[in-house]
């Protein structure tokens, strides 16, 4: 107990330290995000940041035999880390998008425990993993949001996993969730610096994964109700993008204007506003899918997140794109095409 506290309030420290050291060299090298929204660029590495302190912490603890992780926890750490490499690489150089989704599934395929799972549950979980790897990725469009998001996800993730009596992965998740939190006093809106591919691709393998080894055991439609709950918003964000995509015949894993945030922001509400907002919804989704998974409400609790999701879905999908979204949009694709030739 006292170990998680000092490690959680480590990493939180270092987290910030290291996140505000990184900014300048992401500058003077160009690893920029450059949105449409923003007046001036923004770094991407602060995801960096959240890896490394991530596993140094917890490598640490492993190291010294304070707080192991065990085998399973070790190996999920590892693939995670992998992930965010590629994420890395995403960040610098720039990947194609199915590279980044068989990569993330062959290593979602390496962590799930087919014992437990079964063959069907096993397979339902790799999709699930690379499901909300892309979902986090997507949620990085808006400062904080993606954080905010993580941090209480991971808590929710840890608390399963203490109930579960899965000691190293609670430890690894506080961790996590402090780290995150460290970097979040630099990504508030108006963000210093952005968590980027690296970052979020960490973010939702280590989440998902974390979710499937805690309910590793568990009956399929159980866990499916848990599994919802706990990534609610990162689900509602990416279905309600895939609608608008596809009704607008778009690409689908092309930026635009028309994530959860985008179309609070056009009701009104100011950037801090809609990430709390969204915080919020994370947190009441989260709590259900814990008390589902401890046996303190039934699985039919689970109708009551999915309505919430639909609702919000169905009337943020009515929002106007404003034609100047849709004219900026173009110009940015044009500009694209001709840097890249």
């Amino acid at each position: 107990m006292l170990y998680g506290i000092a490690a959680a309030t480590a990493a939180l420290l270092l987290a910030a330290v290291l996140t505000a050291l990184i900014r300048a060299p992401a500058l003077r090298a160009g690893i920029v995000d450059r949105r449409r929204h923003r007046q001036r660029p923004v770094p991407v590495l602060g995801g960096l940041a959240v890896v490394a302190v991530t596993c140094l912490v917890a490598w640490a603890g492993q190291w010294t035999r304070v707080a192991p992780l065990g085998g399973g926890i070790a190996k999920l750490l590892a693939a995670a880390a992998a992930v965010a490499v590629l994420g890395l690489v995403a960040d610098v150089w720039r990947l194609r998008a199915r590279v980044l989704v068989a990569a993330t599934a062959v290593a979602a395929a390496c962590v799930v425990p087919y014992d437990e799972t079964g063959v069907l549950g096993g397979v339902l979980a790799v999709g699930w993993i690379v499901l909300s790897v892309l979902a986090f990725r997507g949620l990085d469009h808006a400062d904080g949001l993606a954080g905010t998001v993580g941090v209480i996800t991971a808590f929710g993730a840890g608390a399963c996993a203490a109930v579960e009596v899965l000691d190293g992965l609670a430890v690894l998740l506080s961790v996590f969730a402090a780290a995150l939190t460290g970097f979040l006093m630099h990504n508030w809106h108006p963000a210093r610096i952005g968590l980027g591919a690296c970052g979020s691709l960490f973010t939702g393998f280590l989440l998902s994964s974390s979710v499937v080894l805690t309910r590793a055991g568990y009956g399929i439609g159980s866990s499916v109700a848990v599994v919802f709950c706990l990534g609610a918003v990162a689900f509602a964000d990416a279905v309600l993008v895939v609608l608008v995509r596809l009704l607008g015949r778009r690409p689908l894993l092309r930026r635009g204007p028309d994530h959860l945030t985008h179309r609070l922001r056009r009701l009104g509400l100011t950037p801090q506003g809609s990430v709390v907002l969204l915080g919020a919804g994370s947190f009441s989704s989260v709590l259900v899918g814990v008390l589902v998974h401890t046996g303190w409400m039934g699985e039919w609790a689970v109708l009551w997140v999915a309505g919430g999701v639909v609702a919000a879905v169905l009337v943020l999908l009515r929002v106007p794109v404003p034609r100047s979204a849709r004219v900026a949009s173009t110009q940015v694709r044009g500009a694209l095409r001709v840097r890249n030739g």
